[in-house]
């Protein structure tokens, strides 16, 4: 049998918790961390390990993956007092949240200092789409980084795309996706509106 790898995974809520979940298997132990205690319970009970801290997650895991409510919130994770930056074994961190371009550059910035390559890598999708693997992931940052990860996030959406090797790059692509999604939404509704009428 293979050797089992270390991934993390930090943010446990209505889309981390799923895209977690597909990370469970023979192969990898997994640890979480979620301010909600029960949501860990709930992974334990699953096989997954469970951790104080960001800080702790990073001690145990060389790939850690996070998804976040919030720039503010991703940012304390990441280099917070308590953040995965203060991790012993991590060497890769893919943060799948949604946080602008400038965000993301800071979290490359600082986990560089410590040796720590980021992954810019926001989803598109709902949580249906989290629990049946159907999420669309967006990737941008160094080649050799994103080649790495990439079998990972292919267990948690049925698409990767690569949009360069700058962090930022995906960032972006997902907030002109959320363009476009929300234009159609808005010609759908008049063309209904028209029709009725």
């Amino acid at each position: 049998m293979s050797q089992r790898i270390n991934l993390g995974w930090i943010g446990l809520g209505q889309m981390g918790a799923p895209m977690a979940e597909r990370l469970l298997s023979e192969d990898v132990n997994l640890h979480v961390f979620d301010t909600e205690a029960d949501v860990m319970s709930t992974f334990v009970s699953k096989g997954a390990v469970a951790h104080t801290s960001p800080h702790a997650v990073a001690d145990a895991a060389e790939v850690v993956f996070a998804c976040l409510p919030s720039p503010a919130v991703s940012e304390r994770i990441a280099f917070g007092p308590d953040g995965v930056s203060k991790g012993q074994k991590i060497r890769l961190y893919v943060e799948t949240s949604t946080v602008g371009s400038g965000c993301i550059q800071a979290i490359g910035a600082e986990l560089a200092k410590r040796g720590i390559v980021t992954v810019d890598g926001p989803i598109s999708g709902g949580a249906p789409a989290a629990r049946e693997g159907r999420l669309m992931m967006m990737v941008s940052g160094d080649p050799l980084a994103v080649e790495e990860v990439t079998p990972w996030l292919s267990r948690i959406g049925r698409q990767v795309t690569c949009l360069g090797p700058q962090l930022g790059q995906a960032q972006i692509m997902k907030l002109v996706n959320n363009m476009v999604m929300a234009a159609n939404m808005v010609v759908a509704s008049e063309g209904f509106s028209l029709g009725k009428r």
